[in-house]
């Protein structure tokens, strides 16, 4: 999973070589804007078939969070 999340966030953010772990931050670590984190989140959306509402998004700092919500999402499917 983690490698697909790290697919998605090199692509919407167009970073190339860039070490995404589970605790990498979108804001400290990758500079992300809210505008970075909205098609993130639809990129998300789409890639895992989940619904993540605006209220759910300030909880998502790092991939770990993303991750952990996505896993969470498709366990209550």
């Amino acid at each position: 999973m983690l490698e697909r999340i790290a697919g998605i966030i090199r692509e919407q953010l167009n970073l190339d070589n860039v070490e995404i772990t589970e605790e990498t931050s979108f804001k400290d670590d990758l500079d992300a804007d809210s505008l970075d984190l909205f098609e993130l989140v639809m990129a998300f959306e789409e890639a895992y078939n989940v619904e993540i509402p605006s209220e759910d998004l300030e909880k998502l700092e790092t991939v770990g969070d993303v991750m952990d919500y996505i896993r969470d999402k498709e366990i209550d499917a």
